[in-house]
């Protein structure tokens, strides 16, 4: 540790901090452009100057590292010039088109100048011009305001390891571009248009929609994955216009994915805003208590063995909850959460979890992939993989699986089950580098388990993770990759086939009657033409297509929500707007449909819900609390790990912009699978 004196506060650092890290531990705020804490130090916008005892001039502080007993400045005559100066600098150049910008209003080089800028120039020459850059249809770019901070340049390169933007010329000549006018290719574009800190960057859809003033800001849980990222709802009036990431260092750090930001627009398209009954073979417009007396009188006289209910991706627990007191109360265990037929061991949390913890990443120092893509399927998941690789050069990863650019190295150990069956042998290469790691960790996908032989296959990575050493008393390093943002909850609190049929056995003839939760990832085809289907959702996706009787929902912006992630963390959600029309939360439908079939559910409020939630489960007492699990060994996960077939793991989802109902109403997603697909149909011609 270092002493340093900070505006005459002493103070303890660790050895390798700044003096700008140093200053802002005393409470100092210190102005800056290039700076940002999780990225490189570049140190090239110099408005950190500080006065430090003993140096000759100001110093960058971004880049100065303490040393004992220094004594340090922050804001003498001395330091103000030197930043007034600075300001100056920056501002020869820079348009001053404050009033049309959309970063007005929250723009950190407005904000310093009026701090440190002056009220006249004192240069008269022309300003300089940059012609705006290409980026695709997420990133706006205005690039006579950039001040050359490369902040997007560092995090591309560093955080989301496509380096696709970089600088040309020198001097006043100086640009940053993408070499090639194409759109990015990075699934974390949109974090650059946050880390911005002038109008450069900026978002295209939310191009001169509204100000920053203007906004209703909630606190949110993304739902378009399962990683759990804390967002923030910005909203005006009934329509949410802009989703931005929230701090978390425990879960998604300040980042968010490309989907979860711009899908937004699908929340206001394709909507179902009414209850709707097929009469003759078309949909038509019904009253809910017409709907509600259509659903009573097909279940009426059907025995509950004949009755099920399917959870779809995106469901709160409190809905889940709901369905499933409903359907027992009338003798029903036909339930299931797995719309793709994951065939997880639900027995032990530790079966279905990423044990690990998405902190816990940054202890391991090897890496085993089965039959996932995390770039794809969890991207901010990713980039913190990526960020372990790069920080330890001991850490080491290997795939099987079908190819894919992670953003970091790793060894390609095969495409089919029948690579995975090697690595039972506990002479193969790979296993013995596992064996020599202090914490490897092995993370199984959800497209490994949807397969037929998916009991076996996760049989076969638990006892990987045995051979390895990967379970411990203070390691526990078997993980399941969920794509679903409702399977963990879903999981949690027993919306399972315990007793019941499970998916596969409710699509071939076991059902008369099926209750769909906003499940619209199932072959629809497979459903009997005789069964009868209510749909409870918020778009008109394929379950409304196929539905008998269709109740209106509200989506994860409309209404507050539990949710748990991958990690098992339970997180709560506020209502940023209203649902449109007369759809309602998922949870007091099923309550009012309840009432209507003589058996009300037991709870007329969200607080009694969720202490029935705690009942079911005592992690939903526990909010935003994470534990790891110690493998105490023992129980292993039902399955045959010599049953694997030879057959070749294919990806998760066919494109990574639309995977769910709201994404797939979203225009903005539409555009940027044109501009992958664009590329592809180039290099083929």
């Amino acid at each position: 540790m270092a002493k340093v004196t900070v505006d005459d506060i002493e103070i303890e650092v660790p050895n390798g901090f700044t003096v700008l890290q140093a200053a802002e531990a005393a409470g100092k705020e210190i102005p800056r452009f290039c700076y940002h804490e999780r990225l490189s130090i570049a140190g090239n916008c110099r408005m950190c100057l500080v006065e430090v005892e003993k140096m000759p001039k100001p110093v960058a502080s971004c880049g100065q590292p303490v040393g004992d007993g220094m004594v340090i400045h922050t804001d003498t005559e001395k330091v103000r010039q030197a930043r007034r100066s600075v300001m100056e600098f920056l501002l020869i150049n820079h348009p001053l088109d404050c009033p049309i910008c959309d970063q007005g209003g929250e723009c950190d080089l407005q904000d310093e100048a009026m701090g440190y800028g002056r009220d006249h120039s004192r240069y008269h020459e022309a300003k300089r011009a940059v012609a705006d850059k290409y980026l695709g249809p997420l990133v706006k770019t205005v690039m006579t305001r950039c001040i050359q901070c490369t902040r997007c340049i560092r995090f591309l390169a560093e955080v989301a390891g496509v380096p696709e933007l970089g600088a040309t010329s020198r001097g006043e000549a100086m640009e940053i571009t993408n070499y090639v006018e194409r759109a990015l290719s990075s699934e974390l574009s949109g974090n650059i248009i946050d880390i911005c800190p002038v109008g450069a960057l900026t978002s295209k859809p939310y191009a001169f929609v509204a100000r920053t003033w203007e906004l209703r800001k909630t606190d949110g849980i993304d739902v378009l994955d399962a990683v759990g990222t804390n967002i923030r709802i910005d909203s005006r009036g009934g329509e949410v216009l802009r989703i931005l990431p929230r701090i978390n260092d425990a879960v998604n750090e300040e980042w968010l994915a490309d989907k979860s930001r711009f899908a937004l627009d699908g929340l206001k398209r394709r909507r179902l805003d009414r209850p709707w009954i097929r009469r003759d073979g078309k949909l038509r417009e019904a009253s809910w208590d017409e709907a509600f007396a259509a659903i009573a009188a097909r279940m009426s006289g059907l025995d509950p063995a004949r009755i099920g209910a399917i959870a779809g991706d995106l469901c709160d627990v409190e809905s889940m909850m709901a369905l499933k007191d409903l359907m027992v109360s009338i003798g029903s265990r036909n339930l299931d959460c797995r719309q793709d037929g994951a065939t997880l061991d639900w027995s032990r949390r530790e079966f279905y979890r990423f044990n690990t913890t998405i902190e816990g990443i940054d202890e391991a120092d090897a890496l085993l992939i089965v039959g996932a893509n995390p770039r794809r399927e969890a991207p901010v998941l990713n980039a913190r993989l990526r960020r372990r690789w790069v920080e330890n050069t001991k850490f080491f990863a290997g795939m099987v699986g079908p190819t894919a650019d992670l953003t970091y190295d790793y060894a390609h150990l095969g495409t089919d089950g029948a690579a995975l069956r090697t690595l039972l042998d506990p002479e193969h290469p790979f296993i013995k580098r596992l064996v020599a790691a202090e914490r490897p960790m092995l993370i199984l996908g959800q497209s490994a388990l949807a397969r037929p032989d998916g009991p076996a296959i996760l049989a076969a990575c638990w006892k990987i993770a045995e051979t390895t050493g990967m379970l411990s008393a203070d390691w526990h390093g078997f993980n399941v990759l969920h794509n679903a943002a409702a399977r963990m909850g879903a999981f949690d609190l027993g919306f399972v086939p315990e007793g019941g049929k499970d998916i596969a056995a409710m699509f071939d003839g076991g059902t008369d009657f099926l209750w769909l939760l906003g499940a619209d990832e199932i072959d629809m085809g497979r459903i009997s033409a005789e069964t009868f289907v209510v749909y409870q959702g918020h778009h008109g996706d394929r379950g409304a297509a196929r539905a008998d009787v269709i109740l209106p929902g509200a989506a994860y912006t409309e209404k507050p929500g539990t949710y748990v992630n991958i990690e098992g963390r339970v997180q709560t959600t506020l209502r940023a707007v209203f649902p449109p029309g007369q759809a309602r939360e998922d949870w007091t439908i099923l309550r009012a449909f309840s009432a209507v079939l003589g058996k009300p559910l037991p709870y007329n409020d969200l607080e009694a819900l969720r202490r029935r939630l705690a009942e079911a489960n005592p992690v939903f007492a526990e909010p935003d609390t994470i534990r790891r699990i110690a493998h105490t060994g023992g129980v292993k996960p039902a399955g045959d790990s010599s049953a694997i077939a030879d057959a070749a793991f294919a990806p998760a989802f066919e494109t990574y912009y639309q995977t769910d109902p709201i994404s797939r109403a979203s225009p903005t997603m539409t555009k940027c699978i044109a501009e992958t697909a664009a590329p592809m149909r180039q290099a083929a011609e």
